[in-house]
C-alpha cells in the first residue's frame, strides 16, 4: 500500500477560540496533517493550495513513537557527559542540528529536576540564569542522594571558578576569598569596608565582587551584625570561634559607630520637628517598644517578603497622618532618614519596604504597589548630585527618579533655608545642631529655642557644645581604642 496515501508536507496549524462563560475565552493551537488518496502514485501533488507528498522517511513525523524526542536528546546529552557541567546555551548549540530549541532545554530539565542539577544566581527570593544561561549537570542516580548532589555542586562550582579568569571581577573574587580564609584561620570576621580598602575598589565594585564570591564558593558564608553590617567568614570557623568573633565585632561596632549612631538618630528629630511645628493637623503614630531607649515615634512594620536583609520586620523613622478635610480620607506620610550621602539604592530600598509591608502595600492587577494615600518622604543631609538614573534611555536626576515613585526628598539645605528666612546665623545649620546635641530631645529643644530667639542661636549652640564636651571626648577615645 506504500504510495497509495499522500500526506500534507507540513502540518496544518489551527487556532481556535471558545467562550467559557465567566472564565472568558479559551484559546488552543493544534497541529494536524491532511491525507488524500494518491491518484497516480505521484511523488508530489498540490491541492487547494496544500502541498502533499508520498511516504518518505524524510517526512516522517518526529513526534512518532519510533523517533527520539527532543526532551530525550537533552537528557541523553547530559547523561553521556556525567563528569561535566554545561550552560543551557551550550546544550542548545550541541543539539540544535537535531531540532532542539533553546526553550526545549530548560523545559526538559524543569520536568526532570530529579535527574538534572540546575544552578543559577541565587538571591534571597529566587534563582536567575547566568549570562550563558542556567548551569546544568547530570545527577548520578546510582549514588546516595546527598553525595550525588554534592558532586554536582562541585562540578558547577569548578566551571564557574574557571569561567572568566581574565575578568577583573574574578581577580577581585580570588582576592576576597584569600583574605576571608586568612582571617578565619586567625578566628576573625572580615568586613566589607576592610575588603574595599585592601583591594582599592569602589563601594559598588566591592559589593559586586563579594556577591560573586558568595555565589562561586559555597564555603564562604555571611552574617549581618545588628541586621545592617555585613561580615564574611569561612565555614572552617567553628561555632565557638564564630560566636566569639561576632561578640568582638559587635563590641567594636558599638564603640566606633557610637558617634555615627548618635548623629544619625539626632537627624531623625530634624524633619520631625519641622513637620510637627509647621504641618497643620499632623498626627504622629506611636508604638511601645521592648527596648526602653527606643523613640516611641519609630514604627516597626511587618513585611510579607524579605527586603534588603530584613526578613519579617522593618523600621521606619516616623509615620504621621494629615486629614485634608471633613469628608476626605487621611493621607499617611512615611519618613525615612539617613545621615550622609544618599544614593539611588537607598531610595529603592525604602520604596521596596513600603511596597512589601502589610501596613502600606497592596496587591493589584499590576503587581505589588504602595497603597493609595500613602506617601514616602526621604530626608537626608545630602543626595548624590552626580548620580543619574537611566529609564527608557532617558537620564534623570535622583530627585526626579524619586518623584516618579511618589517619594519626596528633603535635604538639609531645605531646612537650613527655613532657618535663614527666620534670621538664624549662617554658621548655625541643622547639621551642626545634630553634631552638638547629645540626643533627639536636645535637637528638638535647640530647634525650638533657635526659632523663638534667632538672634541668640550661635551662643546657644556654643553652650550646647560645651555641655556635651565630655561625651565628644569619650566618643573620640572609643574611636582611638
Amino acid at each position: 500500500m506504500t504510495g497509495t496515501i499522500m500526506r500534507s508536507e507540513k502540518p496544518i496549524i489551527e487556532s481556535k477560540e471558545r467562550f467559557r462563560g465567566r472564565r472568558g475565552f479559551a484559546r488552543n493551537t493544534r497541529n494536524y496533517y491532511l491525507y488524500i488518496i494518491n491518484p497516480k502514485e505521484r511523488e508530489r501533488l498540490t491541492y487547494n493550495g496544500v502541498r502533499f507528498v508520498s511516504y518518505s522517511v524524510e517526512y516522517a513525523d518526529s513526534r512518532g513513537a519510533k523517533a527520539t524526542s527532543k526532551a530525550q536528546r537533552v537528557l541523553n546529552f547530559l547523561r553521556d557527559h556525567p563528569n561535566s557541567a554545561f550552560f543551557s546555551k551550550a546544550v542548545y548549540e550541541a543539539l540544535k542540528d537535531k531540532g532542539v530549541m533553546l526553550r526545549d532545554v530548560m523545559a526538559t530539565v524543569r520536568r526532570y529536576d530529579r535527574l538534572v542539577y540546575v544552578r543559577g544566581y541565587r538571591s534571597e527570593e529566587r534563582q536567575t540564569p547566568f549570562m550563558e544561561g542556567y548551569l546544568l549537570t547530570w545527577i548520578d542516580q546510582t549514588k546516595d542522594h546527598d553525595a550525588a548532589h554534592e558532586e554536582a555542586l562541585k562540578r558547577t562550582t569548578s566551571v564557574l571558578a574557571d569561567l572568566e579568569t581574565t575578568n577583573p571581577v574574578i581577580e577581585r573574587v580570588h582576592g576576597i576569598r584569600d583574605r576571608i580564609i586568612e582571617a578565619s584561620s586567625l578566628r576573625e570576621l572580615v568586613g566589607i569596608q576592610y575588603l574595599q580598602n585592601e583591594l582599592g575598589l569602589t563601594e559598588y565594585e566591592t559589593e559586586n565582587a563579594v556577591d560573586r564570591a558568595l555565589q562561586l564558593y559555597p564555603d564562604l558564608l555571611e552574617t549581618r551584625l545588628f541586621g545592617a553590617y555585613r561580615y564574611l567568614y569561612h565555614k572552617s570557623l567553628s561555632a565557638e570561634d564564630l560566636n566569639a568573633a561576632i561578640e568582638l565585632k559587635e563590641n567594636y561596632i558599638r564603640k566606633t559607630k557610637g558617634r555615627d549612631n548618635r548623629i544619625g538618630h539626632n537627624w531623625e528629630a530634624v524633619p520631625e520637628w519641622f513637620i510637627d511645628t509647621f504641618t497643620t493637623g499632623a498626627r504622629f503614630w506611636t508604638q511601645e517598644h521592648r527596648e526602653g531607649g527606643m523613640d516611641p515615634r519609630r514604627i516597626t512594620i511587618h513585611l510579607i517578603r524579605p527586603v534588603g536583609g530584613r526578613r519579617a520586620n522593618a523600621e521606619v523613622d516616623r509615620v504621621w497622618e494629615v486629614t485634608p478635610g471633613v469628608f476626605a480620607q487621611p493621607i499617611i506620610y512615611v519618613l525615612e532618614c539617613k545621615w550622609g550621602l544618599v544614593k539611588k539604592k537607598y531610595v529603592d530600598d525604602f520604596f521596596e519596604v513600603l511596597r512589601w509591608s502589610k501596613e502600606f502595600g497592596v496587591d493589584t492587577s499590576e503587581g505589588r504597589q504602595v497603597r493609595q494615600g500613602v506617601l514616602g518622604v526621604f530626608a537626608a543631609s545630602s543626595f548624590d548630585p552626580k548620580e543619574n538614573v537611566i529609564i527608557n534611555d532617558e537620564s534623570i536626576s535622583l530627585p526626579a527618579y524619586a518623584a516618579r515613585m511618589n517619594i519626596q526628598l528633603l535635604k538639609a539645605a531645605d531646612f537650613n533655608e527655613k532657618l535663614r528666612e527666620r534670621g538664624v546665623d549662617e554658621r548655625v545649620t541643622t547639621q551642626s545642631i545634630c553634631r552638638a546635641s547629645a540626643d533627639e530631645r536636645q535637637v528638638r529643644d535647640t530647634l525650638e529655642a533657635v526659632w523663638k530667639e534667632p538672634d541668640k542661636t550661635k551662643e546657644r549652640l556654643d553652650a550646647l557644645a560645651a555641655e556635651n564636651a565630655k561625651l565628644f571626648e569619650f566618643e573620640k577615645m572609643l574611636e582611638v581604642n
